[in-house]
């Protein structure tokens, strides 16, 4: 697929994903729901992977919700455990491909051994100008607008860009994907999705890989994006 498929109007696309599907992806192969994790860790390499090469700007990754934390805590426990090893083991390569890292979502309820982690993999990926690889970890969207809302002085100079830079910054999300045959957003990324074009697909995330990647990539460029105004007609059609 060509570069040019990860653009939109000159400007790189951020994609957006949430990785659903690792628990019943194990559970129809008759295996314990952290070997789903397991597996999910692999797709993600090989998705961030693929998007650096196919000239993604950003990336989100939808890693752990906030209402995630009401999941048993055994399990809970290995994806915080799954999370500080991915970072540990991909940030070097990170550093070498230019990749930046940055985590969003609550800090406060991670354990202080993983907020290291986090710190030096986001340190350590800084000055990155390839991908921007965004993890959500203790994320919830509407909990973001709601702090972002409160941070919103003076109210009378708020703006869409002002209050978009009190949510972190990140900016809006061209193309949204879900795995795991769900069709619905889950309190991830409402503000910055406003216009994003959204795909569903049934294949769980252990399997997703770059041919996925590129189906989505090749759905969204298919797609004639309006932003609520009207299509561009050919100026020799206005006149028929």
């Amino acid at each position: 697929m060509d570069k040019s498929t990860s653009q939109c109007n000159g400007q790189k696309l951020h994609v957006a994903i949430i990785m659903d599907g690792n628990g019943r992806w194990a559970e129809r192969r008759g295996l314990p729901r952290i070997d789903g994790h397991l597996a999910g860790v692999d797709a993600v390499r090989r998705t961030v992977e693929a998007a650096a090469e196919l000239g993604i700007g950003a990336l989100t990754l939808y890693a752990f919700s906030s209402d995630n934390w009401k999941r048993p805590a055994a399990e809970v426990s290995a994806l915080m455990q799954l999370f500080g090893q991915y970072l540990l083991q991909e940030t070097p390569e990170c550093v070498k491909q230019g990749i930046r890292i940055e985590v969003i979502g609550r800090r406060d309820r991670l354990n202080p051994a993983l907020l290291d982690v986090v710190g030096h993999a986001e340190h350590a990926t800084a000055h990155g100008r390839g991908l921007w690889l965004r993890i959500a970890v203790d994320y919830s969207a509407r909990d973001s607008i709601l702090r972002a809302a409160v941070l919103a002085e003076p109210r009378d100079e708020m703006s869409r860009e002002r209050f978009a830079r009190l949510l972190g910054g990140g900016p809006d999300v061209d193309l949204l994907i879900r795995t795991g045959g769900e069709r619905r957003l889950s309190d991830f990324l409402l503000w910055e999705s406003a216009y994003a074009e959204l795909v569903f697909t049934p294949r769980m995330w252990p399997e997703f890989g770059r041919t996925d990647l590129e189906s989505a990539l090749g759905e969204f460029s298919r797609r004639e994006r309006r932003f609520g105004g009207l299509p561009e007609l050919d100026p020799v059609s206005e006149l028929v």
